[in-house]
């Protein structure tokens, strides 16, 4: 296929060439109603490339076939069959994901270290989880994705499962042996999900962590906005093999998403993907090198320790590691990383990717270059020179797996949507969670709907607020109180 085309940029610039003159939605009329004190923040241009995808970029009937020409180039410079534009997020791909393989009260084979957007997906689709154990660093107190072996043994408990869903790479950069799990699916006739939202950028250089079409995976969700050049929102869910119909993934997708796509989103997506055929391999030449740089002089910062291979990959932890990733343990500063990240965003206006009570995360992508690098360097050196003010670092329970683990009392959506009430957080224990409970970043649910409470789980969550952890989606943020439900 020719990849030097980018049909929705094309039909964009036609777009403006031609005149063309809206009597549609948007009712900005391509920025001439805007507030002039809009423009000034957003810009004209915004505004003049937001119009409507059928009877603007293409017409009524669609016939230039303008995003289906773009969606096949897509899957072309991925090796996937099929490929599909979402302009919600991975938080909605994740879901037509689901939905695709599993129905209510069906059974899907789920990692327990997946994102909030899952959840919701459950939630709403009715579907039973059989949660699979990540794999516990009892050391770094991390949790990696779920080896194969674990599914393995899922589905010998659970052979009416209708799939599995993977994590990776982890928002910390770590990721799982896509293969070895899609093996396992394949070996039951069963489809296997990733979730590789952080992950758009891996088949475009080969020493990034193995690409999920290229290792079997039968549905591959990816947020093209957390690692690649397009606009927040932007996702791609790609397909292939016959495990999953793509009339059936496309239906599903068209369940959940919005009637009114945007342009903008689908015309940076298009951008995106030629220039990671066109020039992908020499911009992760750069920043692989310059991750490799960054790390090494973060990791001879006083009281700092960038994690890398030997942390992070090896039997019982991860298959492979992002290297863009830099991953940095401050623990040695006897500071949270909640603090460290709050530090040098009012100090040094640089902003971190996630923290937890121990770690920051600095996120490089292809567009970093050594003025960000010397910016970030320059903050996390002058946060060690601080540090003596963060302390002492608050105190943070952090549970072990056996007290991370809580018991699926209730399906999802029954313990969501049924009678509930707010109780205060010490007298939450042992009964089922209402609601998800959830530090962000990285979104990954300490509890959600209809898993019993422990009060190790809750000791974590009050005490980890109380240093800065910051759980948005609970009823009271704080947790000093907990939504649960009423059982009979």
């Amino acid at each position: 296929m020719d990849h030097s085309k980018a049909p929705v940029l094309e039909a964009l610039d036609a777009y403006h060439t031609e005149g063309q003159t809206p009597f549609t939605p948007p009712g900005h009329k391509q920025g001439r109603g805007v507030d002039p004190r809009v423009l000034a923040v957003l810009g004209e241009a915004v505004f003049r490339s937001d119009v409507l995808a059928i009877s603007g970029l293409d017409d009524r009937s669609s016939s230039h076939g303008v995003l289906a020409e773009a969606q096949a180039l897509m899957a072309d410079a991925v090796d996937a069959e099929h490929t599909f534009f979402s302009t919600c997020g991975s938080s909605l791909s994740v879901k037509a994901a689901i939905l695709s393989v599993a129905g209510p009260h069906e059974t899907l084979l789920i990692g327990r270290d997946v994102h909030k957007s899952v959840v919701s997906g459950l939630i709403l689709a009715g579907v039973r989880p059989v949660w699979v154990d990540p794999q516990w660093d009892p050391d770094l107190r991390l949790a990696h994705s779920p080896a194969a072996e674990s599914y393995r043994a899922a589905f010998r408990e659970h052979p009416e499962a209708k799939g599995a869903l993977v994590t990776s790479p982890t928002a910390y950069g770590t990721c799982s042996d896509l293969a070895a799990v899609a093996d396992v699916c394949h070996e039951h006739g069963r489809p296997l999900i990733a979730d590789e939202a952080w992950g758009a950028h891996l088949p475009f250089h080969p020493a990034l962590p193995t690409w999920a079409m290229d290792a079997g995976v039968d549905v591959c969700v990816t947020s093209v906005h957390k690692m690649g050049s397009a606009l927040e929102q932007s996702s791609v869910f790609h397909l292939q093999g016959g495990l999953v119909d793509p009339h059936v993934l496309s239906a599903r997708e068209d369940l959940l998403g919005t009637t009114s796509p945007s342009s903008l989103i689908y015309a940076a997506l298009d951008g995106w993907r030629r220039q990671m055929v066109q020039h992908g391999r020499a911009l992760y030449d750069d920043a692989l090198g310059l991750a490799a740089d960054v790390r090494a002089r973060i990791d001879a910062i006083d009281g700092m320790r960038v994690h890398g291979r030997a942390d992070f990959v090896g039997p019982g932890r991860a298959a492979d590691m992002d290297p863009l990733q830099i991953v940095v343990d401050v623990s040695g500063l006897r500071i949270t990383g909640y603090a460290a990240a709050d530090w040098v965003r009012e100090h040094h206006r640089v902003n971190l990717h996630l923290s937890d009570h121990r770690r920051i995360n600095a996120q490089l992508t292809h567009a970093d270059d050594e003025k960000s690098a010397r910016r970030l360097l320059t903050a996390l050196e002058a946060l060690a020179r601080h540090a003596e003010e963060l302390r002492p670092a608050p105190e943070i329970h952090v549970p072990d797996p056996a007290e991370l683990r809580l018991e699926q009392a209730m399906l999802p959506r029954d313990a969501f949507f049924g009678p509930t009430e707010q109780v205060p957080w010490r007298k939450a224990a042992g009964r089922v969670s209402a609601e998800m409970l959830t530090p962000y970043p990285p979104g990954i649910p300490a509890a959600l709907p209809g898993e019993r409470l422990t009060a190790g789980l809750l000791e974590y969550l009050r005490t980890g607020v109380d240093a800065g952890m910051v759980v948005p989606d609970a009823v009271d943020g704080t947790v000093r109180s907990v939504r649960v439900a009423v059982e009979e």
